[in-house]
Parts: structure tokens; C-alpha cells; sequence
């Protein structure tokens, strides 16, 4: 948990710089290893203790605050500015061990604000295991740069309260830097807030895809275009998304999505999934029990039904259902209910009502990423007491999964922790050569899949190498790699495919 850094300057128009650190250092400390407490949830613990989010917490207090967020480490900070040169000090805090680490400083000229907040986040890396596995000028140049204007813009509408205001600060910080996806993010927000839904799915879907934030963004594009009756694009966002993360609540929304759309059967298939996923949660029997009922299953839906009973108790549309199903009213009634004469109340009670299923309005990407980081730590200390190869598959195998889900950045480091425990890994330098090809480093991905061919020749690295040879027109040189590939798998749809588009371009370039 990061805090905000105590103001200690004299100069006026200062305290946004307070909530700046929080944000640029978790987004430079950010690892696989690493899961950083939001604001959100910060500003949600200091309510649940009764302090305002404005005050400056005791160091008990803070402890407390940790405590209950189970956090392992506590930043803290504070900084001096004259409006134009600032210093800042941050420490750490070990919860574990009860050690307040030595103080980490950085000071220069406040244009280069960002710069100095890097140079504070690499010096408590290195305090925490494990260091960083590289210099502090490696560091600073792999930061992604982001412009302090922009940036100021950008924390004002963090902290500002009204709506206006919001709305106004994130479009200004769009304007200085237009490809600012955490502003995208918020200013989507905000109209999500205030039940725009059109302008938040305008800026969710601006989002990129490679995004760290583009789970959460096609969560809520998801949400804005249900609640705007597009149901089409709603189960496309939902869809992406559980191609990404394996979410309950996303299977259950895709759910919920294709009943509105009159897909039943398909409803069901996400129902069960989202309930065999999480059978503790009673939303999701409730949605596979009315499901069921829609779909002519009514010893399913009462199965159901009796099940979430026994976890929600005062569940009244759930003891309707199970009341309608034991009185034996037929699945048909589940279908839409004609409208009622005026006055007419015996028809009105004669008609039973079927329960609309229920959509989940919460994104917990953060409780997944802290389990698959407490399993990700369990098997680091399985796999260090097993040989080189066995850890270099392992990693190899993460690395596949995590680049079938369109996570790049993590499914590189995977692959290279593979090479790092075994350079002769022919796989593992195939798999980096193709991702590298994905995010556009032709020059990288050219050398890897030379290397893994070198180890041991595989389709995908051939396949790289030729279609970077296609690009530079070199169509005797890619279609040797292609024959290679083919020769080694002779169906392989990928290779057939790569030698008919060089058999086509080279037509064309004569």
C-alpha cells in the first residue's frame, strides 16, 4: 500500500503533487510479484476506521489501515517544493518483520517530477525481494514516459469531488497527451458514474488492447453497452475479456447478456460455468436456476434454487421461483408477459411473474491477480528445488498461456525467465521470437527465432523468419523458411496459408 506523501512545502497549488506518488510509483513498481492496493480501496479503508480521506493518519494509524488490507508493505513519503525545485524522501515499511527500511531520497527541478518519483521507486525495489535486474539508468529509460502537465491535470481530476470538475481536468490531461489511456480510463468512469453510458463506452473502447487496463476497460464498456440495450456489443466486450481472464463474473455477465438476446441454451452453458467456478456465490445458482426454468428445466431450477436458499435465506424473487416451480407452472410462462387490462386485477395475479437474471456491476481483476500471485509464489519455491530444464518448461508453458491471452509484456517475462534457466530451450526462444514479431520488434524477433532454429528448427520460428523476409519483398528467402516449415509439419494450416500470400505478392511485384 502505497499512502500519499506528506506535504511539507510553503509554495501554494502543491497538493496535488500528495496523490501523485502513489500513482507513479505503483505504476513503475508494477511486477507480476507485486499487487498494489488502489485508491479505491484505500479511501474505502480509511472510512471503515472513520477517518477522512483529507487527514493525515498517525504512523498507528497506518498500521491499522495496512492491517486490514493485508498488506506485506507500506510506502511512505513526504516532499518539499518552492514551486521549482522539489525533494522528496520515501521509506518502507516491512508489516512482516516490523522494519522501517532506510530512506530513499530524490530531488531536482519539478518539470522533471516523474523522473525523480522513478528514482524513489527503484530505490525501494531494491529493498524488497527480489531487487531489480537492472541499473537505475536501465530503469529510468524502461519507464513509459508521461507528461507532468498532463499528469497534473490527470491526479486534479483524481481528487476533485463534482462531476464537472472530473470531466474537465481528464479531458484537459486527453488534450495535452491524447493517448493517455489512464485518463481514458477515469474520464470513462466518471460518466459511468453519472449513468452516461454512451460517452463512458466511447472512452472505455478507446482503450488499447495491449493495455494493462484493457480488462477492466472491456469490463465496463460491457456494462455501459448493456445498460444502453446493446446487447451485440456488450457480449463482444464481455466476450474479449474472458479470452484475457478466466472471471466468474464475466462468464455469468456473458450469461446474463445471452438471455436478453433469447440465447437460452447458450445462457445456461455460461451459468453453470460461472457457478462451478464459484458455487458459493448465490447470484450465479439464482441466474443458472431461472436459466434452467426459461429453458424448460424445472427439477434443475427447483435443484438449484433450493441450493442458493440454503446460502441466502431472505432471497424473496428466489422463494417465488421455487413456490411458481412447486405450484407446476410451465417453463412456456418464462417467455415475455402480455400487458394487463387496466383494472383487471384477478388476471394481473393470475400471471406469474419469471425474475429477470442478475448482472454483476463489480470487476475483481485485483482478488484474481492476488491468487494467481499467491500460486505463482508456491510453485517458485516447488520449482527451486527442481532442475534447470523442469523450471525453464514450466515457464515456457505460463508464457504460452499468458500469450494466448493477449498479455503480452507478462508472457515475455516468462519467456525470458525460461532462456534464463535454460538457454537451449529451442521452444522458448520460438515463443519470444513470435511475441516479439506481435508487438513489432522485427529486429528482436528476427534473432530469436535465428537462435531457436539454430537449437532445434520449429514451425513457428521458421514462420517468423519468413514473414519478416515477405515484408522486405525477399520471397526466395521466405519461401525456403515456409518449404522448411512445411517439411517439418506438411498440413500445418499457417504455413499453407504464409506460402500461397508470398506465391501472391510475388505475382503482384512482377
Amino acid at each position: 500500500m502505497i499512502m500519499p506523501f506528506e506535504n511539507q512545502s510553503n509554495a501554494a497549488g502543491l497538493e496535488w503533487i500528495s496523490e501523485a506518488f502513489p500513482e507513479v510509483l505503483a505504476q513503475r513498481m508494477a511486477s507480476p510479484h507485486l499487487h498494489f492496493v488502489s485508491r479505491d480501496d484505500r479511501l474505502y479503508a480509511f472510512d471503515r476506521v472513520g477517518i477522512p480521506a483529507t487527514v493525515r493518519p498517525s504512523r498507528a494509524t497506518i498500521y491499522h489501515i495496512a492491517e486490514l488490507m493485508d498488506a506485506d508493505y507500506v510506502v511512505l513519503g513526504s516532499y518539499a517544493c518552492d514551486g521549482i525545485r522539489l525533494s522528496a524522501s520515501a521509506r518502507l515499511l516491512d508489516m512482516k518483520k516490523l522494519h522501517l527500511g532506510a530512506a530513499v531520497e530524490s530531488s531536482g527541478a519539478l518539470t522533471n517530477l516523474i523522473d525523480l518519483q522513478t528514482v524513489l521507486a527503484w530505490g525501494l525495489l531494491e529493498q524488497m525481494p527480489p531487487p531489480p535486474a537492472m541499473t537505475l539508468e536501465q530503469f529510468l529509460q524502461a519507464a513509459p514516459p508521461i507528461r507532468v502537465d498532463a499528469f497534473e491535470s490527470y491526479i486534479r481530476g483524481v481528487m476533485a469531488a463534482d462531476h464537472q470538475q472530473k470531466v474537465r481536468h481528464f479531458r484537459n490531461a486527453l488534450k495535452l497527451n491524447p493517448g493517455y489511456t489512464a485518463a481514458m480510463m477515469q474520464l470513462g468512469k466518471t460518466y459511468y458514474n453519472d449513468h452516461e453510458y454512451e460517452s463512458a463506452a466511447l472512452w472505455f473502447g478507446r482503450v488499447p488492447k495491449d493495455d494493462p487496463a484493457t480488462g477492466e476497460a472491456n469490463f465496463l464498456l460491457g456494462m455501459s453497452e448493456y445498460y444502453r440495450g446493446s446487447f451485440d456489443k456488450a457480449f463482444n466486450a464481455f466476450s474479449f475479456l474472458s479470452n484475457r481472464l478466466p472471471l466468474t463474473e464475466v462468464y455469468n455477465n456473458m450469461g446474463v447478456v445471452e438471455a436478453r438476446r433469447g440465447r437460452r441454451a447458450a445462457a445456461v452453458d455460461y451459468f453453470s460455468k460461472a457457478t462451478r467456478a464459484d458455487p458459493n456465490d448465490a447470484d450465479y445458482r439464482f441466474n443458472l436456476a431461472v436459466a434452467l426454468f426459461k429453458n424448460g428445466d424445472s427439477t434443475g431450477a427447483a435443484r438449484e434454487l433450493r441450493e442458493e436458499l440454503q446460502q441466502r435465506s431472505t432471497d424473496g424473487e428466489a422463494k417465488s421461483l421455487l413456490d411458481m416451480i412447486n405450484r407446476g407452472v410451465a417453463a412456456a410462462s418464462a417467455g415475455p408477459v402480455a400487458p394487463v387490462p387496466a383494472g383487471n386485477a384477478m388476471l394481473a395475479t393470475s400471471q406469474p411473474r419469471v425474475p429477470q437474471e442478475r448482472i454483476k456491476r463489480n470487476y475483481d481483476e485485483a482478488s484474481y491477480r492476488q491468487l494467481e500471485l499467491e500460486i505463482h509464489n508456491l510453485t517458485e519455491a516447488r520449482l527451486a528445488k527442481t532442475d534447470r530444464r523442469t523450471r525453464s518448461n514450466y515457464d515456457l508453458a505460463r508464457g504460452r498461456e499468458l500469450l494466448a491471452q493477449n498479455q503480452l509484456d507478462e508472457a515475455e517475462r516468462e519467456f525470458r525467465d525460461a532462456i534464463s534457466a535454460d538457454y537451449g530451450n529451442a521452444a522458448a526462444h520460438s515463443q519470444l521470437a513470435v511475441l516479439l514479431e506481435k508487438k513489432g520488434d522485427a529486429s528482436s524477433a528476427l534473432s530469436e527465432a535465428q537462435t531457436a532454429v539454430r537449437l532445434q528448427p520449429n514451425v513457428d520460428a521458421l514462420l517468423v523468419i519468413a514473414r519478416i523476409d515477405l515484408k522486405k519483398n525477399l520471397f526466395r528467402s521466405a519461401a525456403g523458411e515456409v518449404d522448411r516449415a512445411l517439411a517439418l509439419e506438411p498440413t500445418n494450416p499457417a504455413a499453407l496459408a504464409l506460402k500461397q500470400e508470398i506465391t501472391a505478392q510475388q505475382a503482384v511485384s512482377k
